[in-house]
């Protein structure tokens, strides 16, 4: 794929995924067919700001993780009033992370990389 396509991807995209991973990402993204590039573009990144606001407005009720695809996570908090409202307080600081990594968990499927879930895409080539 050309640079500057993959450059004003990751521009528009970059609050999406872990900073330390943006000039790796770049590197794999440009090794990519047009058409798995076209598939990255397509994908919905979920706003780690977004998942912030739930977090601090609904988080007592698993919304934020329900959000970012958590659905385990978020049934727990629901049931447990976010963990007495303790859980909820912590996740104020951890679900801008979370939410990034499930954003670059997304984009190893939009490519098809065969990683397992929960592995890091860095460090690991996505392409075949």
């Amino acid at each position: 794929m050309d640079a500057r396509s993959v450059d004003m991807f990751l521009f528009s995209k970059a609050k999406c995924f872990p900073s330390g991973t943006l000039p790796q990402l770049r590197q794999q993204l440009i090794a990519l067919t047009p058409d798995r590039f076209n598939m990255v573009t397509m994908t919905e990144f979920k706003e780690p700001n977004t998942s912030l606001i739930l977090s601090i407005l609904v988080g007592g009720f698993g919304v934020d993780r329900f959000y970012i695809g958590d659905i385990g996570l978020g049934i727990g908090k629901l049931l447990t009033g976010g963990g007495c409202g303790i859980w909820a307080i912590i996740d104020w600081f951890l679900i801008s992370e979370a939410t990034r990594q499930k954003n670059l968990e997304a984009l190893q499927q939009a490519v098809g990389f065969g990683g397992g879930y929960g592995q890091p895409l860095y460090g690991q080539p996505i392409y075949h």
